[in-house]
Order: C-alpha cells, then structure tokens, then sequence
C-alpha cells in the first residue's frame, strides 16, 4: 500500500484514545491469562505467553497489570475462554477477519453477525476469506536500529523470511512456527523490539477510494469495541492521497 502497512495497522490508528487504550489493555489482559493458563506461567517456558507480555509491554501495559493476568491464571481465576475466528466481507468486498476470544459463542457470533450487517458487511463462513491471507510472524522495529542492509542481514541470519523497510521503520516476517525464534535472535542482535506478535497477511489486496474507506473504518471500530474482539485484520489498499482525507 504505497509503502505503507496500514492494512495491518488499521488497529492503530489514532483517535478515542484513552477508550481504545483501556479497551487494548483489558484485551491484552486476556490474552496473557488465557496463555499462562494454556501452558506454563514462566514466559520463558511458554513461547504463546512471551510473545503476549511482549505484545502488552509494546503497548504501554504496566508491569502489575501484567503480573495480575498471569497470577489470575496461577489462582485458577477468570472465566474459561475459546478462541473463535470469523471472516466477513466490508465495503466493495473488502475481506475482514475477526479473532475473538469469548466465555459465550452464542452471544459473541451473534454481535459479530449484527456488527456486519448494520454497517454494510456481510459475515461469510470460515474460510470465506482465510485464503487470502497467510498466518506470519510479524517483528516490527524503528528505522533508528538501523538502515535497511543492517536489519536485513540480522533478519535473515536469525531465520526471518523478508524484510519491508521504510523511513517509518522495518517490518520482519517470518514463519508462524518460527516467530519466538526469530524473535529472540533478532532481540540478541538488534535489541527490543517494538512489536511481535502473529498476524494475518494479506496475500491479495482490494483497493478502496475515501467513501469506502470511510465505511470500512466504521465497521471496523465497531468491531473492536466489543470486547469479546481481540484483533480486526483487513486487507485494504489505499492510496496516500485517500489515507490523508481520514
């Protein structure tokens, strides 16, 4: 997207952000109780629950918000959660992927379903849209590490599959399977990393004029305001020209 990754960023943009950021912290939250109750309670003897501390430092979370989560999960606290995945359609047949993580699929497909339909999108079946995208690791570091040669050297000797680098920073993809790694030889070389975690990439793209954008960007924000939503992925192309008008 003219040298932009705002298709896998769209989470990120700015605006309500003292709501969005409680949101993503309770989000996170979760995620690190369900990981340390998945498997170990140790982030170094757990690889899903290192990459979620990770994900919650990267974000600003406060170290006794993450030690709660992670003792909740110890005491045996919280509720039982399933990971459920939905796929759906926005504007002009934009593909969108809903994670969820949710104590009740009933009430959870049911808003997911509403969230669609009321702001012109249509849920489809699982798979509707999985194939255009590919599950990967995503390692995000500033451009300040270093220039693109430097980080792509590190990226491939530590088993990074590409490299997208720009003046706003460098993205390392790598296999899912690969990601904690990768992650940990990328940290010994080029030190903390601003942001890794699983992602949905695009393998094809739909590109969207401002109308759309607009509309998609709605449906998305209602997406992520329920709170059973832990990520949105999409698979928008825009023009910098559309972008700018947001």
């Amino acid at each position: 997207m003219a040298g932009h990754s705002k298709w896998a960023n769209i989470q990120h943009r700015k605006g309500r952000q003292d709501a969005a950021r409680s949101k993503l912290f309770s989000k996170l939250s979760k995620e690190i109780t369900v990981a340390a109750k998945m498997g170990d309670p140790d982030p170094d003897k757990n690889p899903r629950l290192r990459l979620a501390v990770k994900e919650a430092k990267s974000n600003s979370v406060p170290k006794d918000v993450i030690d709660r989560a992670i003792k909740k999960s110890v005491a045996g606290e919280g509720d039982e959660y399933e990971e459920i995945r939905y796929e759906g359609y926005g504007p002009n047949g934009v593909a969108v992927i809903v994670e969820t993580m949710t104590d009740n699929r009933n009430r959870t497909a049911s808003t997911v379903r509403s969230t669609f339909s009321k702001n012109g999108g249509n849920l489809g079946e699982t798979g509707s849209v999985g194939f255009m995208f590919e599950r990967k690791g995503e390692v995000v570091y500033s451009a300040s590490v270093g220039d693109a040669d430097t980080v792509f050297e590190a990226a491939i000797e530590a088993g990074a599959e590409d490299v997208e680098s720009s003046d706003e920073g460098h993205i390392i993809w790598c296999a899912d399977t690969d990601l904690n790694d990768v992650s940990n030889a990328l940290e010994a070389a080029l030190g903390e990393t601003e942001s890794t975690k699983l992602v949905w990439k695009p393998t094809t793209t739909t590109e969207l004029g401002l109308d759309d954008m607009q509309k998609l960007m709605k449906l998305v924000d209602a997406l992520e305001d329920d709170d059973d939503v832990q990520r949105v992925t999409t698979n928008f192309e825009a023009t910098d020209e559309v972008m700018a008008q947001l």
